[in-house]
């Protein structure tokens, strides 16, 4: 499948965003918007996407600020806060379309970030391998487990993390897909573009930059993060997980998913036998989970 490649100018930043769909299809038609995390590239989308496209959908998957060489800026800020900005940036091209949002891993916090500013600019809000945080104090019990999983963060704090992920051949790139998605035998054409990606030390400092900002409390951004984190999400949402996540575990659904916290209805569902890259590891599974969510919400012709 074609797609074209859309710009968009912010802050001083070249965002770029893959588009694909029927160019037959009516101008006023739903549009899907997919947004990958860490360390990913929108080409794991790829079979979702495909589906989305089939099933009437105009695709549009932007890279993250600073996974691109335009989008790399030592002034730039990088953090969920200023990307879920940047998502309703892409969203506010589509004027008069409905627009759905759906992010894996930081894509997901962006996600919720964006959702939690401006709930009405988003049709539904699906989040793939994060759960929502307004309950985060509930999944106490899980926290050891999940700190030990989460120790990598910590790593991400260091001047030379960006060069240690791309040291030995992209070992520590390779080592977090394989722990995160255990079990799951990936061809090299899939993980190819991450490492096309942070083969430019740009991408890989900007990259570790979104850990960072989540230990800056003295930046308002930071604080504003940890603020939206915790607000209702007043979107139609569905919350998925894998079963055999070695990044965030799937247990952590079941405390934090908390229904008061979403006035337009919540649906969580765990994926059996998946791991953390549920869009790349299950695609047909997650796009049925999709469609279920967005069924009945758009009307294509």
């Amino acid at each position: 499948m074609t797609y074209s490649v859309l710009n968009l100018q912010r802050d001083d930043l070249q965002l770029s965003a893959m588009v694909e769909g029927s160019a037959s299809g009516p101008a006023n038609g739903p549009v899907a918007m997919l947004v990958h995390g860490f360390p990913d590239t929108p080409h794991s989308w790829h079979a979702v996407a495909e589906g989305l496209v089939q099933a009437g959908y105009l695709v549009v998957r932007p890279w993250l600020r600073g996974y691109t060489t335009g989008s790399v800026n030592s002034n730039a800020d990088y953090d969920p806060f200023n990307a879920g900005l940047d998502l309703l940036a892409w969203r506010n091209l589509f004027e008069g379309r409905d627009v759905h949002l759906i992010g894996h891993d930081w894509g997901a916090v962006a996600g919720m970030a964006a959702a939690a500013t401006d709930p009405q600019a988003w049709k539904t809000l699906s989040l793939l391998a994060i759960p929502p945080f307004q309950r985060v104090e509930r999944a106490w019990r899980l926290m050891p487990k999940q700190l030990v999983l989460s120790a990598y963060m910590l790593e991400m704090q260091s001047t030379a993390a960006p060069a240690r992920l791309v040291a030995n051949q992209f070992g520590r790139i390779r080592a977090l897909w394989n722990s995160w998605s255990p079990g799951w035998q990936y061809a090299e054409s899939e993980i190819q573009p991450v490492l096309d990606a942070f083969s430019n030390p740009g991408v890989a400092w900007a990259a570790t930059r979104y850990y960072r900002s989540l230990f800056t409390l003295h930046r308002g951004v930071t604080r504003a993060i940890y603020s939206l984190s915790r607000k209702p999400l007043n979107v139609p949402t569905l919350v998925l997980a894998g079963e055999n996540d070695g990044c965030m575990q799937a247990a952590l659904q079941k405390p934090m998913v908390d229904t008061q916290y979403f006035p337009k209805g919540v649906r969580a569902c765990t994926l059996s036998g998946c791991g953390h890259f549920l869009q790349a590891e299950q695609p047909g599974a997650v796009l049925q989970e999709l469609l279920a969510h967005l069924h009945g919400q758009d009307r294509i012709h």
